[in-house]
């Protein structure tokens, strides 16, 4: 099955990431509070840290390992952050991860969820799975609320 983008809801539509979204993503990094659970080397530059993070999921996306998506608000065509499906290996087994990164602005409106179940629907309507999974850091309370409002559970802590 292809991965698509152009995925829409309510209030949401998805795209592809471009080198185009490196700027835009500078954001992310800017901000100390959005990235600190971030694995991405906290010494590089932040504009190279953009660049890390949209160029390795584009090069999912060529890799058929799927990838997040820009996450783009209808009313103001406004870069909200990402979303979307990525393979993983936990413990030896292959797994595909609903995982999410928004900017700080767009925090509190509720669109992580949005695009968090879209995508949780368009996983299990395209691909052969028993379940998805969400990998988050324990200390990302955030994160732990956008999962279990997209109906998942822990499993697992390391």
């Amino acid at each position: 099955m292809k991965y698509t983008d152009g995925l829409e809801s309510e209030r949401l539509t998805t795209r592809f990431l471009t080198e185009d979204d490196i700027p835009v993503f500078l954001e992310y990094f800017e901000d100390p509070v959005n990235c600190r659970f971030m694995s991405i080397p906290d010494h590089l530059s932040n504009l190279k840290r953009s660049e890390i993070f949209i160029n390795f999921q584009m090069k999912r996306y060529s890799e058929n390992r799927l990838g997040l998506q820009a996450i783009i608000t209808k009313d103001t065509g406004a870069f909200a952050g990402t979303c979307g499906l990525l393979v993983q290996e936990v413990d030896g087994v292959t797994e595909i991860e609903v995982g999410y990164h928004y900017l700080r602005r767009f925090w509190g409106k509720g669109y992580a969820t949005e695009a968090a179940q879209l995508f949780r629907d368009y996983g299990f309507e395209h691909y052969d799975v028993p379940h998805l999974v969400s990998m988050i850091n324990p200390a990302n309370e955030p994160s732990k609320k956008v999962a279990h409002r997209n109906g998942m559970s822990l499993v697992k802590e390391d």
